[in-house]
């Protein structure tokens, strides 16, 4: 089994050594396992799952959200139903700030022919 450092874990995830501490502190990451000098060492699966909060994370789920889906997965397969709500409610606030910044962008380009038209 692949076991990595904190600074591996940094380095596969993406998130600071602290955003992990608080993670794990909150109960977001399930208890870290540590060495025989209680260094921590994040297991293959705890990247997945890592992998799985910085896609959340990064596409503006709230962390209270978030704590409700680690909830939802350490319940169990009956929760299945509930994630699939949660994650399509999600989906739709992501497609919402696409929609948002394509419309913005839409400006943007308008602007620059504007400004390019008057050269």
């Amino acid at each position: 089994m692949t076991l990595y450092t904190p600074a591996e874990a940094v380095e596969e995830t993406g998130f600071s050594l602290d955003t992990l501490r608080y993670y794990e502190k909150i109960g977001l990451l399930e208890r870290v396992d540590r060495n025989a000098a209680g260094q921590r060492r994040f297991s293959q699966n705890d990247i997945g799952w890592l992998g799985m909060l910085r896609c959340l994370r990064d596409t503006g789920m709230p962390i209270a959200t978030m704590l409700r889906f680690a909830e939802l997965v350490r319940a169990g397969d009956h929760t299945i139903p509930d994630r699939i709500k949660l994650l399509e409610e999600h989906d739709r606030q992501v497609q919402a700030q696409i929609d948002n910044l394509a419309e913005r962008q839409r400006y943007i380009h308008n602007k620059i022919s504007y400004y390019r038209s008057v050269m």
